[in-house]
C-alpha cells in the first residue's frame, strides 16, 4: 500500500503509446559503416518505379526465320550515393513468332518474380543454361554451340548480370594463357596447309570442347587441350 500525504489536486489515466510511434521494421544493410547511411537490399516488398533502366538484346537463331528481342529491365538502388548499383527487376521477350508465346510469357513471369524477390539471382544462368533441346541444339558463328533457345537466354542473362556488375567477368589465370597460347604456336607450326576460306578463328579441324561448348579443342603431344578456355585432359 502506498501513503499520499499530500492533498490531491488531479489525476490522469495512463494509456498505451500511439501506434505510430512503433519502430519500423529495419531491412538488411549492405554497408554504410559507421556513417549510418541505411542501404536497403532489393527485396519484394520493392515498388516498380516510374521508369526503369535496361538493355535489348537480340537473338537469331537457324530454329526460326523471326528474330527474339530481349529487353532486361533494372532498378537503380541508392541512385546518387556512393552505394548507388542497379539489380535486374524484369525481363520481357519479343518475337514475331508466336509458336513460342506460351512458354514466353510463363517464362518472363516467373523470371521476373525471382528478379524482384531481391538476393542472389545468378543461380538462373546456371540453370537456363542446363536445358538442351531434344531435337539438338545450333552453331553460332564463330564456333560455339547452343544447345537450345533456353540456354542461349541463360548466357544473355548472364551477360547482363556481368554488364551491370553483379557477375564477376570469368577470367584465365597466366599460366593458362601462356598454356593455351604456346600450345596453339606449337599447332599452328606443325599445320604449315591452311584453309584460306575458313574463317574460324581457331585451327582447322578443332574438335567441340565439352566445357565452353566451342570447337577449339585441338590435340598437341598426345593430349587434348582446348584453345578456348585453357582445359586440358592431361589436367
Amino acid at each position: 500500500m502506498i501513503k499520499i500525504d499530500e492533498k490531491i489536486v488531479g489525476y490522469a489515466v495512463s494509456k498505451p503509446e500511439a501506434a505510430s510511434k512503433t519502430e519500423k521494421p529495419e531491412y538488411r544493410r549492405e554497408g554504410g559503416g559507421d556513417s549510418g547511411a541505411e542501404v536497403i537490399r532489393m527485396h519484394e516488398k520493392l515498388e516498380r518505379p516510374e521508369v526503369l533502366v535496361g538493355s535489348t538484346y537480340k537473338v537469331k537463331t537457324p530454329m526460326s526465320d523471326h528474330a527474339m528481342y530481349v529487353t532486361i529491365n533494372d532498378i537503380v538502388l541508392n541512385q546518387g550515393t556512393e552505394f548507388e548499383k542497379r539489380r535486374p527487376f524484369e525481363i520481357f521477350i519479343n518475337s514475331k513468332n508466336l509458336d513460342h508465346y506460351q512458354w514466353i510469357v510463363a517464362l518472363t513471369r516467373i523470371m521476373s518474380a525471382v528478379f524482384r524477390k531481391g538476393g542472389d539471382v545468378a543461380f538462373l544462368v546456371d540453370e537456363l543454361k542446363a536445358v538442351f533441346d531434344p531435337r539438338g541444339g545450333y552453331w553460332q558463328p564463330g564456333g560455339k554451340f547452343m544447345p537450345s533457345i533456353i540456354a542461349e537466354l541463360g548466357y544473355i542473362v548472364e551477360k547482363h548480370l556481368i554488364a551491370i556488375g553483379l557477375l564477376s567477368q570469368p577470367e584465365l589465370d597466366e599460366a593458362q594463357k601462356e598454356l593455351i597460347a604456346q600450345k596453339r604456336a606449337e599447332f599452328e607450326e606443325g599445320q604449315k596447309q591452311q584453309d584460306a576460306f575458313s574463317r574460324n578463328e581457331y585451327p582447322a579441324g578443332a574438335q567441340l570442347c565439352s566445357k565452353c561448348s566451342t570447337a577449339a579443342v585441338i590435340m598437341m603431344d598426345g593430349c587434348k587441350t582446348c584453345l578456348s578456355c585453357g582445359d586440358s585432359k592431361c589436367g
